[in-house]
């Protein structure tokens, strides 16, 4: 089953210029996909002036994955703890109990476009921590590149919930095939551009979730960029004490 989350019906907050597009939006109770999709909690996307700031907010025991596609971001919380997120790259935040978060456009000048995921812990109470990487184009070009993952592997960011997350920027004809094992679910979001998933056309702004499928497959109609989210269908405790769990994602194949 795909579901399809339009750009045009993704929640809209604006506020002193600066958008925030929410692809879940809990407010909203009639939606199904209000609470998100499975390990997956929230998706959203930023566009901050110069300057600007995003409200002073607390993630409670979800963690966030942010991605700075534009721009420069500044983030504090309230241990103290601050730094800059630079185009290109993404950080992982565990906001462990209690810690007050912000962030601020970092230039006085240039706008910033920034994606934050939000994923559902296996446990709560996790100690806070940050940890940052930059993925160059060349990393993410023609195929699906591994940014955050629970076991860190190919060098991606450690997170601590059954999820896996990709990025992929691809030139037109371009096709990628993503398979999902069993129980798993699928989140694809075009940053920018335009792809065709089965029947569907997809473009900048929409997203599909994706649920009892075998594989996400589809292909670039333009130059194109991608987020696809691998996750569990449920909250998962980590198994036992095996720290090397892997969640058996799914593999990707290039086809021209």
């Amino acid at each position: 089953m795909i579901t399809v989350r339009r750009a045009k019906e993704r929640h809209c907050d604006q506020r002193r210029k600066r958008e925030i597009w929410l692809t879940f939006s809990p407010a909203e109770s009639n939606d199904p996909l209000a609470g998100g999709l499975g390990t997956l909690e929230t998706l959203s996307e930023e566009r901050l002036p110069p300057g600007a700031g995003t409200p002073r907010r607390s993630h409670r025991d979800a963690e966030v994955v942010t991605y700075a596609r534009e721009g420069a971001l500044a983030y504090e919380d309230s241990q103290g703890c601050s730094g800059v997120i630079q185009t290109g790259e993404f950080q992982r935040m565990t906001p462990g109990r209690g810690i007050r978060y912000n962030e601020t456009n970092a230039s006085r000048t240039e706008w910033a476009q920034v994606f934050q995921i939000g994923l559902r812990p296996w446990q709560t109470g996790l100690d806070s921590g940050y940890e940052q990487r930059r993925f160059s184009a060349a990393e993410r070009r023609d195929g699906l590149c591994i940014v955050a993952s629970p076991d860190a592997r190919k060098g991606s960011l450690r997170i601590h919930q059954d999820a896996l997350v990709y990025s992929a920027m691809l030139d037109p004809g371009q096709h990628l095939v993503h398979e999902l094992s069993p129980g798993r679910r699928a989140w694809l979001h075009v940053v920018q551009g335009e792809i065709t998933l089965g029947d569907l056309v997809l473009t900048t702004g929409d997203g599909a979730g994706l649920t009892d499928e075998r594989a996400v497959s589809f292909t670039a109609e333009a130059k194109t960029e991608i987020l696809l989210l691998d996750v569990g269908a449920e909250l998962l405790g980590p198994p036992g004490t095996d720290v090397s769990h892997d969640p058996k994602p799914g593999t990707d194949t290039r086809l021209s």
